[in-house]
C-alpha cells in the first residue's frame, strides 16, 4: 500500500476498530466473499439501517463520538455514525476518511429548529471510501425507516458512484441542499468542529440533556397534516 493510504487504515482514538465490540460487528457485517467493494457495500447498509439516526445524541467529545460508543448505543447523528462505518472498513483494511459538508437540511424537527435557530447543518459528516483507485462518498446517515417517514428516496450505495443527498424528496419538495465542502480528514477534526459550532449555534441547547425523544418527535412531524 502507498505510505500515504496508511493513515488511512489505522485506528484512532474515534476510530478504535481496534476495539472488541467494533471488529467483531466489521468481520460479521462485511462478510466473506467477495472484494473491498462487496466488503464496502455490506457494511454501509450494515450502519445506515442498523444504527438508527438521532441527531439528539449530538454530544462533541472523543468519549460520545468514538465507533465503538455509536455500536453500543445502536445511535447515532451524521458524523458519528460516518466514523462508525469508516472504523470498520478500516478494520477490514479498505482506506476510508471523514468528509465533511455544509448542508441546508429540510429533514428536521420543531425541536431541531429551535434549538438550532436555522436550517443550516454545519460540518454534516459522510465517509470517504477508497475504492478502485478513486475516492466515493457514502452518506450511511438516514435510516430506512426514517426516510420513509419523511418520504425521501434512502441513500443507496454501490462503491462506485457517490451517494449524497438528493435535493427533492419523493413529493418534489425541498430536500437537501450542499452549499459548501469543507474538505476530508484522516480523523475528526474535533478542536476545529467544536470552536466552528460555537460560534455558528451560539443559543444551542443539548438536547442529549433534555430528555427529548427523537423518534416521538419526527411521529409528530410527520403526522401533520
Amino acid at each position: 500500500m502507498n505510505p500515504e493510504m496508511l493513515q488511512y487504515v489505522q485506528p484512532t482514538p474515534f476510530m478504535d476498530f481496534d476495539s472488541k465490540d467494533v471488529a467483531e460487528f466489521a468481520r460479521a457485517r462485511s462478510g466473506d466473499s467477495g472484494g473491498p467493494k462487496d466488503r464496502a457495500v455490506r457494511l454501509y447498509y450494515a450502519v445506515r439501517d442498523g444504527i438508527r439516526y438521532d441527531p439528539y445524541t449530538f454530544v462533541l467529545s472523543t468519549a460520545s463520538m468514538r465507533a465503538s460508543n455509536t455500536l453500543k448505543v445502536g445511535r447515532g447523528w451524521c458524523v458519528t455514525k460516518a466514523v462508525l462505518l469508516a472504523a470498520c472498513l478500516r478494520s477490514q483494511g479498505i482506506p476510508a476518511r471523514l468528509g465533511f459538508a455544509d448542508v441546508r437540511n429540510h429533514l428536521t424537527t420543531a425541536r431541531m429548529r429551535e434549538a438550532m435557530k436555522t436550517d443550516v447543518f454545519y460540518w454534516h459528516g459522510y465517509t470517504s471510501i477508497f475504492l478502485d483507485g478513486a475516492w466515493v462518498k457514502a452518506t450511511p446517515a438516514f435510516n430506512v425507516e426514517l426516510c420513509e417517514k419523511f418520504r425521501i428516496r434512502p441513500l443507496e450505495f454501490d462503491g462506485r458512484s457517490d451517494s449524497i443527498y438528493h435535493p427533492f424528496d419523493l413529493d418534489g419538495n425541498r430536500h437537501m441542499e450542499y452549499l459548501r465542502y469543507r474538505g476530508e480528514f484522516a480523523d475528526v477534526p474535533l478542536e476545529e468542529m467544536t470552536a466552528s459550532l460555537f460560534e455558528l449555534y451560539p443559543g444551542f441547547r443539548d438536547l442529549s440533556k433534555t430528555g427529548a425523544d427523537f423518534d416521538r418527535d419526527v411521529d409528530q412531524e410527520t403526522s401533520k397534516g
